[in-house]
């Protein structure tokens, strides 16, 4: 067990391995409930899930719990994470519920909660709730038993998050002519995704659509746009569009095949948005992992790049102190505060078209604002997260490789909010050099960490 249930986007783990397992559900529900129940007026609450075959387990532990502390459950079924931000806002609800191990494989799944203006938790309240559910003796404040909760499903939950996404697209647009592949993962877009394009006009070739509950991100999704790129190429597409297993986040393809990352996909955004005057003080916040040529070409667009922390929802945090309408990450979320509160893979594909569309110009030609520094990303599996600090060999190896990367380059070191991992991030002009310090350094943090 660790002191903190809850990682940087929710409690994420192997399914059926403590704190993954139902009974915690069970109690996670019943703490969020007494969080979250208000007064003596109706309360709410969305669930949504992605297509896990461990998503129907965890559905049916929440819910009971939910519906123990007082709480009116709506089940969505499978709908993106985005969507259940939305869908909360929409519906008025107290809290918002959504089931997923976003990228990870099916046999992993999560827990992440949005409040009622559809944002993610912050640590403060996550800590309270991982307080009462690892309470063992905690006494539950339960309602009286004619106020526990019921549970009903929204029938037409994806069709309302269609209309709210194809409401960032602007009317006099249309898709018509443009051919589309979308790669769902065997995620929870699967149906969405590729409606709300073809809604909009476009003809789309579906891959990662048919999830049987074991498939998910298998293969396919934003984890592996190899796989779309060499659809675009087959078929001929104006653009491929890959998103995760929740579709809160994208990686993009042009007509030649090439992977645009979420710090190209922000360049494009942001000087788009720049010269529509949409994007106040020309702040752009993304994280410490975003490549140093974003950070350059924000200098030389006259803007500024605030980086934070790891984690959509730190962003999300920044945006909303700094009145930012524009961030995201490396790994393809990316947030439009003018229609979202979280990362949307679905919303951002369309504001990417919109660009093309009124620029009238192929991907490719837009893609070319970053030059990217070469960067080494390696995932260490560690059995200790000590402060870095107190590895002497860590730190004197960082401060070498820092020293021979000469100002331009950097180095970064972290440890997974959801996995016993450390990643070793390098970065710098020269190529084989970033390999071979990425390489040094993992090799001494696995070392000094196990």
């Amino acid at each position: 067990m660790t002191e903190r249930l809850f990682g940087t986007d929710g409690l994420r783990g192997a399914v059926n391995v403590w704190p993954m397992t139902a009974d915690v559900a069970l109690r996670l529900g019943i703490a969020a409930g007494v969080r979250f129940r208000r007064g003596l007026h109706l309360h709410k609450v969305v669930i949504g899930k992605d297509t896990r075959l461990s998503g129907y387990m965890f559905e049916s532990a929440l819910t009971a719990g939910l519906c123990a502390a007082g709480m009116n459950v709506i089940m969505t079924g499978p709908l993106p994470t985005p969507a259940i931000s939305f869908l909360t806002r929409s519906m008025r609800a107290d809290l918002g519920v959504v089931i997923s191990a976003s990228h990870n494989p099916f046999y992993d799944n999560g827990i992440k909660f949005f409040d009622a203006d559809g944002y993610k938790l912050p640590d403060q309240i996550e800590n309270e709730i991982s307080e009462m559910v690892l309470d063992a003796g905690m006494a539950w404040p339960y309602p009286d038993r004619g106020n526990i909760g019921r549970t009903t499903k929204i029938e037409d939950a994806g069709g309302r998050y269609i209309v709210y996404t194809k409401s960032s697209f602007p009317a006099q647009l249309t898709l018509a002519g443009l051919r589309i592949v979308v790669d769902c993962a065997n995620g929870a877009s699967y149906k969405v995704a590729p409606l709300a394009l073809e809604e909009l006009g476009a003809e789309v070739i579906r891959i990662g659509a048919t999830p049987n509950g074991l498939n998910i991100n298998e293969h396919c999704g934003s984890l592996h746009p190899e796989v779309v790129a060499a659809k675009v190429r087959e078929v001929r597409a104006d653009v491929g569009l890959a998103l995760d297993g929740d579709a809160d986040r994208l990686i993009v393809v042009d007509e030649n095949g090439d992977i645009l990352d979420g710090d190209q996909l922000m360049a494009i955004c942001a000087q788009a948005m720049m010269a529509r005057g949409e994007l106040p003080g020309n702040l752009l916040v993304a994280t410490a992992m975003s490549n140093m040529a974003l950070e350059i070409f924000m200098r030389a667009c006259g803007g500024r790049l605030l980086r934070t922390a790891v984690g959509d929802r730190y962003v999300v945090e920044a945006m909303r102190q700094e009145d930012a309408m524009l961030g995201g990450e490396q790994s393809g979320h990316l947030i439009f505060r003018q229609y979202s509160t979280t990362g949307d893979g679905l919303l951002a594909a369309l504001q990417i078209l919109r660009i093309m569309l009124e620029r009238e110009k192929p991907l490719s030609e837009l893609a070319g604002l970053l030059t990217l520094f070469p960067q080494r990303l390696v995932n260490v599996r560690v059995e200790k997260r000590l402060p870095f600090d107190e590895r002497p060999e860590i730190g004197k190896a960082v401060a070498r490789i820092e020293d021979a990367l000469g100002g331009r380059g950097r180095v970064l070191l972290r440890y997974s909010g959801t996995e016993a991992l450390c990643r070793v991030m390098v970065e710098g002009e020269d190529e084989d050099k970033v390999k071979l310090y990425a390489a040094e350094l993992a090799d001494i943090v696995t070392r000094e960490l196990r």
